[in-house]
């Protein structure tokens, strides 16, 4: 039975990007004493449904937090962050940084009980640069050799640079080095998949507990593909099981803070994510905790459409809108505003120049500026007014983003109107994919702590460059980034500030708004329970309970 949840006086914020709110992890420290009369469940809630379970298809963080609780890569993420071998239990890299190879642990298994074998990883890295199997995988994967070529289809997959020299080795051959290839490989995207069972069931897999096996530390059970609870169940057949406490917890989605909170002092929820006003509301208490993200907010535009295809209309809508004042009196959670597409924090070089620093704020609000690049935008698409129409899913915080949107740029644009669609995430996204949308209002979390993972999101055919943005300059300054200068930390930034600025301060792709804080309540009761400042935003497989 649960304890009743006291206030105390007590706020916990991380002062660095780094930091999580944990304990040091099993893999670090003797596995603590849990006491074994205490019933190892919990319940969470997560803000959106699920569009799918397959690591190469998705595209949004509630499906990326449960793919990453039932799956596990060549490497795992422990506490702050830090990186250590999952499902390898060596690696070997060659001189030249170009060549890992990983020796997988001796017994792995699906939860069907089939042999996890280095060939699952091959199918799997194969999947995400198949040109013909759909998958939405950014250009991250191009680190693989020739994986590039394969994408575009002048090479055939098994050209890839992954290959299974036995059932328990894989050779990864890179294109270019990559220091953070550990952090990257721990991403959703890089989790495998089961080449047996994906073949078996075809188009079906990953649509619901059914037609899905996993090789992490849990189990999804009863998902049917569109309901919005489901349960994460102890995975037996997990490597190190014997280190995973929880036997089942219980997701609900929760799109509605004031829901979340009100389940949370119902006790029906052991964790719940707080925005706006609720954050002053529980600031204090012994359950409260803020955490900053390299989470983003933003906008993105579509440039195929004729009048969001004109940069300057892009730019006068970037600029249109209050972000100070948005971070103050809409989302209230200590995020804070964003004005340029690498967040604060987040890349800072050897000698501590924070990226953000360096290059310096762009497009700015102002409205003077902003009126000058709508009329000159209005006059070349020869009209007086533009009727825009912004896409957002139907969660709380996304209405409340797109009716302040819309009153600060029909204010400050003349001629401008501008309608609202909310739909679910999942159709919300199809309809990205499908480029029905002027202008999109959504969120976006890093794989792995680099400014390359942000910028190459926009080269031609990247990641959630849903905007259909294409520049040959763009595209050149991120490729000489990943290759010419991937040993040479000077040119390297200053290629990727350059393409920052002529992808943000030139062509206004996207609209970055605000970079997220997480703010949220757990129940004391819960220990060695994570939230990461980038990529999935927790991790369970540590977590226990206590009386």
């Amino acid at each position: 039975m649960k304890l009743k949840r006291k206030v105390v006086s007590l706020f916990v914020s991380a002062l660095a990007l780094g930091s999580v709110f944990s304990s040091v992890p099993v893999s670090a420290q003797d596995a603590p004493e849990v006491d074994p009369s205490v019933e190892q469940t919990l319940s969470i809630a997560t803000n959106g449904e699920l569009s799918t379970l397959d690591s190469a298809l998705y595209n949004d963080v509630p499906t990326s937090d449960m793919i990453g609780q039932i799956n596990e890569g060549l490497y795992r993420v422990t506490t702050g962050s830090e990186v250590e071998l999952g499902q390898a239990e060596d690696v070997d890299v060659s001189d030249d940084g170009l060549i890992y190879t990983f020796t997988l642990r001796d017994g792995l298994t699906w939860s069907n009980g089939d042999p996890v074998t280095a060939h699952d990883f091959v199918y799997s890295y194969q999947r995400l640069v198949d040109p013909n199997s759909g998958s939405v995988a950014s250009t991250t994967v191009e680190i693989f050799k020739n994986a590039a070529s394969i994408r575009n289809g002048d090479m055939e997959l098994d050209e890839l640079g992954v290959v299974a020299l036995d059932d328990l080795t894989l050779e990864i051959t890179l294109e270019y080095p990559a220091p953070y290839l550990p952090k990257l490989l721990t991403g959703s995207r890089f989790l495998p998949v089961s080449k047996a069972f994906v073949e078996e069931v075809g188009s079906s897999y990953a649509t619901s507990s059914e037609n899905l096996v996993s090789n992490g530390p849990f189990t999804l059970e009863n998902w049917n593909g569109s309901n919005l609870e489901w349960n994460l169940v102890k995975n037996p057949n997990y490597w190190d099981a014997d280190n995973v406490y929880l036997e089942d917890v219980l997701v609900q989605v929760v799109k509605e803070t004031g829901t979340g909170a009100d389940l949370f002092d119902a006790q029906q929820l052991d964790y719940a994510v707080l925005t706006d006003d609720f954050v002053q509301q529980y600031a204090g208490s012994d359950f409260f905790y803020s955490v900053p993200k390299s989470t983003v907010g933003y906008l993105s535009y579509n440039t195929t459409r004729e009048a969001t295809g004109n940069a300057n209309i892009r730019r006068a809508l970037s600029q249109a809108f209050d972000k100070e004042l948005y971070a103050e009196s809409v989302i209230q959670d200590g995020s804070t505003p964003l004005n340029g597409l690498v967040p604060v924090g987040f890349d800072v070089s050897e000698d501590g120049v924070d990226f953000r620093d360096e290059q310096g704020d762009i497009l700015v609000y102002d409205v003077e500026q902003a009126q000058a690049d709508w009329q000159a935008g209005l006059d070349e698409l020869g009209v007086d007014s533009l009727e825009l129409e912004l896409l957002t899913s139907d969660v709380d915080l996304s209405g409340r983003t797109a009716e302040y949107l819309q009153a600060q740029l029909q204010e400050n644009l003349p001629g401008l109107t501008l309608t609202i669609r909310s739909l679910p995430l999942q159709n919300r996204i199809e309809f990205q994919r499908n480029l029905e949308f002027d202008i999109f209002y959504g969120t976006w979390a890093p794989d792995y702590q680099d400014a390359i993972n942000f910028i190459e999101q926009y080269r031609t055919d990247g990641g959630i460059n849903f905007a259909e943005y294409s520049n040959e300059e763009y595209d050149a300054l991120v490729e000489a980034a990943q290759v010419e200068y991937a040993t040479d930390p000077q040119q390297r930034r200053e290629a990727l500030l350059e393409a920052e600025r002529i992808g943000i301060a030139e062509d206004a792709v996207t609209a970055p708004i605000y970079q997220a804080s997480s703010s949220y309540l757990l129940d004391p009761r819960v220990q060695n329970f994570e939230v990461y400042p980038f990529g999935r935003t927790i991790n369970l497989r540590t977590t226990y309970v206590t009386e």
